[in-house]
């Protein structure tokens, strides 16, 4: 699986066959498997390869948000159609084992885990919120401050400000 080295013309060729038929490289939506595949492209395609071209032009569209896009960026060896010998990479990744994938999120665990610092910017954040927080009480103190244009307050009715 693969498309060979993406730096030459071959590997292009292969790249264009590939996304004649499709719009991404995995997928309906650019995913985190475009941005690798876009990166191991030196120059943008030449215009004889059309497929290749429309979707390196697609794809550096999103520059900025090219993190945010879904998934999770493998080796590029991975991507690309079955039977292509991968040449970009002379080593294989040791530590791909299903156990290092399955650290990664742990949707069951417990929230014991966060540091120091994320639990001080927690505090810090609700601090804040509740200095920032205007109460009918502080209000109507602001009020009632006024001793010689205001004799007494009735609350109607209370919008947040």
């Amino acid at each position: 699986m693969g498309f060979g080295d993406l730096k030459s013309a071959s590997g292009l060729k292969v790249l264009n066959e590939f996304l004649s038929d499709r719009s991404y490289i995995e997928g309906y939506v650019p995913s985190q498997a475009d941005v690798a595949v876009f990166d191991a492209i030196s120059t943008p395609p030449s215009t004889d390869l059309c497929h290749a071209l429309r979707w390196y032009n697609h794809i550096k569209s999103y520059q900025d948000q090219k993190n945010s896009f879904p998934g999770v960026k493998k080796p590029l060896g991975q991507y690309g159609p079955a039977g292509v010998a991968d040449t970009t990479s002379t080593t294989t990744p040791a530590s791909t084992s299903k156990d290092d994938e399955d650290d990664d999120i742990d949707l069951f665990g417990s929230d014991e885990e966060e540091d120091a610092e994320a639990v001080r910017l927690k505090e810090e954040r609700l601090a804040a919120y509740a200095a920032k927080k205007v109460g009918t009480d502080i209000l109507e103190e602001k009020i009632t401050a006024f001793e010689d244009y205001v004799q007494s307050m009735d609350v109607a009715a209370f919008n947040k400000i």
